[in-house]
């Protein structure tokens, strides 16, 4: 899979929401104000996120915001000590995010992202159902 195939989908199956792109990195929103994404896409390192050595040529990773309940069933209360950051095709917490319920996989093949696909449209929906009982009175 490529960056721009999993943006299509994204875009082609989560309609209602969009994205932008700053500094090489897509973020992916639920709705119009582009307060906190469900999805990115990183493509390199940054001063704060170099644990998945992203400056490789040619590597990405997506990240997803899946919250605790499907964080803990897809790793239980998981160290991330024994991680490698660095591995590709590999569905994994996040290695900044993890705490807040992340997860990321470096340039995932169709068969991986196969199984990504319901957790971004279980991303947006969370998104979404958060910002939602936000604006209730």
């Amino acid at each position: 899979m490529t960056e721009d195939d999993i943006t299509q989908h994204i875009i082609d199956s989560l309609g209602g929401g969009h994205f932008q792109v700053a500094d090489d990195n897509t973020f992916f929103f639920h709705g119009a104000d582009n307060k906190f994404p469900f999805a990115t896409i990183v493509t390199k390192d940054s001063a704060f996120d170099s644990a998945s050595n992203l400056n490789r040529p040619g590597v990405f990773r997506l990240n997803i915001d899946v919250g605790k309940e499907r964080f803990r069933a897809l790793f239980g209360e998981q160290e991330q000590a024994n991680t490698d950051f660095t591995a590709i095709d590999r569905l994994m917490p996040h290695p900044m995010y993890a705490k807040m319920y992340w997860v990321s996989v470096i340039n995932p093949s169709a068969k991986t992202f196969e199984t990504v696909k319901p957790l971004l449209a279980e991303a947006r929906s969370l998104l979404a159902a958060r910002d939602k009982s936000k604006s209730k009175p």
